[in-house]
């Protein structure tokens, strides 16, 4: 489930900002530049602007068009440098729904392999979704087994499943959390909650391994007969 925001001091907010700066400039050749330009800019053109006469009233005006631009360009290379470190990581989608804001319950790693082919579940607004990451001869086999299963609790509930990748068909780690937006909303919060529960109690139940168990863990019978 996506985790309600805590209030955070203004110094904290200030870390944050330069722990999320620190990040990109390391990620991001280019990102330091930009934010000179955009800092630079703003600024050249105000003080240009005062002194052939505008008033010195427009210097502090150029100073938050300077401190905003220099947020702009944070957000936009910040977001970037995010996507490019997550491309490819196993868990990365999981972790990405977890993060986004509204009420999205997400269950990391309903089905998995020795490969690290992973299968997470979501429960929101839209309804149940299946992101899977991995092989896509691998993670399709496990799409189907979660559909199967699901069948039997979530009734008319819409479900969608997507491969997180970048192969054709494949659904891009970058517009993952605009497609999610996207879908239309068709449960309620009770809904939700109600589906949580029900999910819950079947992704926790122990999947029997095909083939039956091995024989070292078959219970032994008693031989004889049985009065």
């Amino acid at each position: 489930m996506a985790k309600a925001e805590e209030k955070v001091s203004f110094f904290q907010r200030l870390k944050q900002i330069g722990m999320v700066f620190s990040f990109t400039a390391k990620q991001d050749r280019w990102f330091v530049p930009l934010v000179a330009a955009a800092a630079l800019i703003p600024l050249a053109v105000t003080i240009t602007a005062v002194l052939l006469g505008a008033g010195w009233l427009w210097l502090p005006i150029g100073i938050l068009f300077a401190l905003l631009a220099v947020l702009i360009v944070l957000n936009l290379r910040s977001n970037t440098a995010m996507m490019n470190m997550m491309e490819g990581q196993p868990g990365a989608a999981g972790q990405l729904v977890e993060q986004m804001r509204g009420d999205w319950r997400v269950k990391q790693a309903v089905s998995a392999t020795a490969q690290m082919d992973v299968v997470h579940l979501v429960i929101g607004k839209p309804g149940v979704i299946l992101l899977a990451e991995g092989s896509s001869q691998r993670v399709k086999p496990l799409l189907g087994e979660q559909k199967r299963r699901l069948a039997k609790v979530i009734g008319d509930t819409p479900l969608y499943d997507y491969i997180i990748g970048t192969e054709e068909g494949q659904l891009s780690i970058r517009k993952l959390r605009s497609t999610l937006l996207r879908l239309p909303p068709r449960l309620k919060g009770k809904d939700i909650n109600a589906l949580d529960r029900a999910l819950t109690a079947l992704t926790a139940r122990p999947q029997m391994p095909k083939g039956g168990l091995p024989k070292e863990f078959r219970p032994k019978m008693p031989r004889g007969r049985m009065r």
